[in-house]
Order: structure tokens, then sequence, then C-alpha cells
């Protein structure tokens, strides 16, 4: 009799809990609608979350593949590099400014390329490595013209040096790696292609020759980092990005156009740094105009192409071998230029049309070496020898 009142007991408490808690069907029923304190209706399931997945590794196609593996391949050979120069205040007082920006690694001896003006100035440079080691860092050449500086840091001898390919066949629309520390952000890639191989000035004011542009985003702390084709090798060094001239507030973050200096211009410097300590770019000593079929035809030129030269340098290589600029004042479009001058069509056999062209020949050159010249005076074809000089600024 007491075991059946406290069974009852039970029961009844068990019930008057169950309701009160909201339940309003007996267990065994799923609820399929409750009736809220607002008097909206919403709709519940007692169903168990299920979630699918793959059950294995990913797959990736083959442009995923390649990606991989240049960056797998790249990133222990770019660097961060640090610069710290002393500024004047508004209170006149000398206060430190950092700036940031990347580098790469040419040898297990510790020498690291990046832009001359990520070091300009600096009083301090300090790099970091992928592993984030952190390490000091002093100049070996600077080139302010061409942007291009040579560091070296006492590291360890496991350093992984990077692979340079050459620049002198690059074309539109090859793929393109850009890798480095945009806003500080170590060891980011990104992808693009060649969008034109162009002259430019670069950020010092000096002329560069076959610049590369690309549509690979190129922001701040890109500067000085490798730009890379296909196969993880070094094709340019990322310098600078196009930004509005009109625009009222520059912004200097990647709008599709950056520019890196073609590495075979870089080979070029460097080896320079190694014989010389310093830059010594070799010249022809003149201010040429490029001529094309219209032009020469209208010209009346003996060759439908050439560098028609404005000037020779005083001083110059071409003044010294001989070598005429023009005297006759004319106008093409809205530029003056000189008529009258040699009309220059070859170098050691090469064809030359472009300034390209020359600066092609010039990075195979150093000062002092020796070159045979083909150019028109008139109608008459003439050779000439002469020794390279030494670039000035007004020099090409």
């Amino acid at each position: 009799m007491i075991a059946r009142r406290l069974l009852f007991t039970v029961l009844l408490v068990g019930g008057v809990w169950y309701f009160a808690s909201g339940h309003s069907v007996l267990p065994g029923f799923a609820p399929t609608h409750l009736l809220e304190s607002n008097g909206s209706t919403v709709s519940r399931s007692t169903a168990p979350l299920v979630l699918e997945e793959v059950k294995a590794a990913p797959e990736y196609d083959a442009e995923e593949l390649t990606n991989i593996a240049v960056y797998k391949r790249l990133l222990p050979s770019v660097v961060n590099v640090t610069s710290t120069s002393l500024e004047m205040n508004f209170f006149y007082g000398m206060v430190p400014q950092q700036g940031q920006g990347s580098g790469f690694i040419l040898d297990r001896q510790g020498h690291i390329a990046t832009n001359y003006h990520v070091i300009a100035d600096a009083q301090n440079i300090e790099v970091q490595t992928s592993d984030k080691h952190r390490y000091k860092a002093h100049i070996v050449g600077k080139d302010q013209r061409h942007d291009i500086a040579l560091l070296q840091i006492d590291a360890a001898p496991n350093l992984q040096p990077v692979l340079l390919a050459s620049s002198h066949d690059l074309v539109p629309g090859q793929k393109v790696y850009a890798i480095g520390n945009p806003f500080g952000l170590n060891g980011t890639m990104t992808t693009g292609i060649i969008s034109a191989i162009r002259s430019i000035r670069g950020p010092a004011g000096g002329e560069i020759e076959n610049a590369i542009q690309t549509d690979a985003a190129i922001n701040p702390g890109n500067s000085g980092g490798p730009l890379l084709n296909s196969r993880g090798e070094v094709i340019g060094i990322n310098t600078l990005i196009a930004t509005d001239p009109n625009a009222q507030v520059q912004v200097e973050q990647s709008v599709g156009i950056g520019f890196a200096i073609p590495i075979d211009t870089a080979k070029a410097v460097l080896a320079d740094f190694e014989k010389f300590g310093h830059s010594r770019r070799p010249s022809l000593g003149v201010v040429s105009l490029p001529i094309g079929p219209e032009l020469a035809q209208q010209m009346g030129l003996a060759a439908n192409s050439g560098m028609l030269l404005q000037q020779t340098v005083p001083g110059g290589a071409a003044q010294q071998a001989g070598l005429r600029g023009g005297q006759e004042r004319a106008l093409l479009g809205n530029m003056q230029i000189l008529l009258g001058g040699d009309l220059l069509v070859a170098i050691n056999g090469e064809a030359v049309s472009s300034a390209q062209d020359i600066s092609d020949i010039m990075d195979k050159h150093q000062v002092g070496d020796a070159v045979t010249v083909t150019f028109y005076r008139g109608q008459r074809r003439m050779t000439a020898r002469l020794m390279l000089g030494e670039a000035g600024q007004q020099q090409a």
C-alpha cells in the first residue's frame, strides 16, 4: 500500500514538471510546432545534426600544384628588410624612422638583393629570414639610378639561394609570381601575368629599360622582392607601383600596374659591384630617337629602322669615335627633334631600333669594352670602333 502511494506521488510530480517545462506531448512523439511568448509559431526538430565530410585528401589541379611548388621552393629564399634612418621632427629633434621592404638570397655567403630605395639613407639595416632569424646587414653596393642594392648578412651556410633566369625573351601573357612582405605581412605570394615590357622612370628618376609591367598585386613592402616565372626562377626585382598623378589623395597600393627591374639589368649591376665596388654601367654616350619605317620614309633615311642620333655627349664614347648628332631643328608632333645626325643600325652586328635594344647590348658589356657600331651618314653605310664610357644621367 505504501509502495503504491509512493509510485503515484512520483508520477504526479513528474507529470507536473514535464508540462511546466514546455513539453506538450508524451515521450516518443516529436514536436512539430511550438507557440512562442510573442504568439508566433516556430518549428523545432529533435533530429541530430549530421555533417557530411570528405573522406580523402584534397586534390589540386595543375595550376594549383604549380602555385604551391613555387611558393614552397621560394619562401625560404625571400627575406624581410627593415631599415632605420634618423629624420628631424617638428621640434627639430632627430627621431628614428623605420621602413620595410623585401629582398632575396643570392648565395650561401649571405648576399641579398633588394631595392636601393628600401635602404637609402639607412643608419641600420636588419634582415629577417623566413625562419624568423634576424641578422644585421651591411651594404656591399648600391645603384640609385637602377634602384638596386646588394646587402650581406653573416648567417649560417644553410641559406637557400634563388635561381636567376634571363629576362631577355620575356613576353606579355607569361604567368608570374611575386613573393614579399606587403604591409609587413611576411611570406605573401600574389600571381598575375606580364602585362607589357616598357621603359619607365625609376623611383630616383633614372630610366629603367625593359621594365616588366605586371598585374600581380604589388604593394608597399613588396619592393626588393623577386618576380618569378612559373618555374620559380627570378626574372625581375619588384620596384614600384603606378599611382594616379591627378588623384587628390595619393594611395600607395596595388592598382594592377606594378613594375619590376629586369633581372638581366640587375645581373649587370651586381657584376659591377663585384668588380668595382659600385655601379659602372657602360654607355655609347648618345641621345637618340627610335626610327620606324614610316618616319624613315618621311625623313628620306637610308634604312627603315634604327636610332637617329640627336646629340653625342661631350667626351662620350660616340663623340670620340667621330659619330655625329643632328643640327637641323624640326617638330615631331609636339616634340622638337634634330635632323641630320647619324642613323645607328647595329652594335657588334646586332640590329638596334629602340633604346631597349641598346640597353640589352650594354648589359652584356662593361665600361672600357670595345664595340663596333654600324651607322648611316646620309646614304653612306659606315662602321666605327669605340670604347664604351660610363653612363651618366643623359647618356644612352
